[in-house]
């Protein structure tokens, strides 16, 4: 047994110290990279509540002049961001709410119309997609069915998780009003048992990324650099993980 405590603090340190960085880079480099790319320290603080709608290009929107009926119509939001009005020409309505890009419209007719009152609604909505990646089986963009879309639907979309993935912990990106990015972690474990969960509606362009389980990693290390190369009992893979789990 001195021997085996030995192997988990002198060897295990060596071979950690040694090889872990290749590991970490080479075989298990989707890990690390996404361990420091998504570290929590670099995005803002996640804003709770359903996101207020903004529009984007592609969406119909419904312009009431209420002072100048005649100038009222429906216009698509440009792949500019910007709807093309008559008399005052593009205005930018682009990730403004309704009422924001009501305003931004009012502001413009103010300059040929007295106390211009200006509403704004949506009609019809352009591409709602997000993008599902890591640990699922088909990653890739995938339309919104709904506004009730969570994480778990999302990687059902994506054709489930691989054996790889790490549930407890799945990523959530998405744009902050001011043009950051918010990230947020859930745990989809107690809805996959039929159990209430942390569940978020998604929104438009939010980034679903599955990371892969510490112990698939370690695995990953073991077959292609340590397998072959020293002997190791059965029980070596999960000592290694335990030793470096912190």
């Amino acid at each position: 047994m001195a021997g085996f405590d030995w192997t988990r603090r002198t060897a295990l340190g060596a071979l950690v110290a040694a090889g872990g960085g290749i590991a970490l880079s080479g075989c298990g480099g989707r890990a690390s990279q996404a361990s420091s790319e998504f570290e929590p320290s670099r995005f803002q603080t996640w804003s709770g509540g359903d996101p207020v709608y903004r529009l984007y290009p592609g969406d119909t929107i419904e312009v009431t002049v209420h002072t100048a009926p005649e100038l009222s119509r429906e216009v698509e939001v440009g792949p500019d961001g910007r709807a093309s009005l008559p008399l005052v020409g593009s205005v930018m309505v682009s990730q403004k709410t309704a009422p924001e890009a009501a305003r931004a419209i009012a502001d413009g007719y103010a300059r040929v119309l007295r106390d211009p009152i200006v509403e704004v609604r949506p009609m019809s909505f352009g591409s709602q997609r997000i993008l599902v990646g890591g640990e699922v089986n088909t990653p890739g963009p995938y339309a919104l069915p709904d506004g009730r879309t969570g994480v778990l639907e999302a990687v059902m979309l994506a054709g489930g998780f691989q054996t790889t993935a790490r549930r407890s912990s799945v990523i959530v990106l998405r744009r902050a009003p001011d043009g950051g990015a918010m990230m947020r972690t859930v745990d989809v474990r107690a809805a996959l048992r039929g159990q209430p969960a942390d569940q978020i509606p998604l929104a438009r362009h939010d980034v679903v990324f599955v990371p892969r389980s510490g112990i698939a990693s370690v695995n990953l290390f073991i077959e292609q650099y340590i397998r072959g190369i020293l002997p190791l009992d059965a029980g070596f893979n999960y000592l290694l993980y335990e030793a470096t789990r912190d």
